[in-house]
């Protein structure tokens, strides 16, 4: 049985894009692959890897579901994105992250958990998510919640 979360899990609104935006730029420094392609071969089309990277969320928000954990406060402190393929029954998880402050404290684990449970209610039969080999914290918490490596994926690009 899951505890119950430190923190309220609640649906992410717009007033909240830019601190979970903030959140990711910080907590995908060292383990994004838009900052790979950048130390490679120099900002793409005049941006630097933080807009390619944060430019996702905005698409998760209009098509996907946000959920955000928040503080007492109601300050946003971590998050969860989710999209939804229902023909496949699958559900995929493009980003997780928390604030650095909160890190270890078991806020990634309980909006992993909500995932998870919002895609069951969905009825949807698989969960996604994938992580880099840098990602430490992923590839430690993901399989401790259940979730099985079923493949590996390595990532090239050139500059044209």
């Amino acid at each position: 049985m899951p505890h119950p979360p430190p923190v309220s899990i609640r649906p992410c609104t717009s007033g909240d894009l830019a601190a979970i935006k903030q959140i990711t730029a910080e907590a995908f420094d060292g383990i994004s692959i838009d900052q790979a392609i950048q130390k490679h071969h120099g900002p793409v089309a005049s941006h630097d890897w933080t807009w390619h990277k944060l430019r996702h969320l905005d698409h998760d928000f209009e098509v996907g579901m946000i959920a955000v954990a928040e503080d007492d406060a109601g300050t946003a402190i971590g998050y969860i994105s989710m999209r939804f393929d229902h023909a496949a029954k699958t559900g995929s998880i493009p980003n997780l992250a928390v604030h650095a402050d909160h890190r270890g404290s078991g806020i990634g684990r309980h909006l992993l958990e909500h995932a998870l449970e919002v895609f069951r209610t969905k009825g949807l039969a698989i969960a996604r998510i994938e992580t880099l080999v840098q990602n430490q914290i992923g590839s430690t918490l993901y399989p401790k919640l259940g979730f099985k490596e079923v493949a590996k994926q390595a990532h090239f690009a050139k500059r044209l």
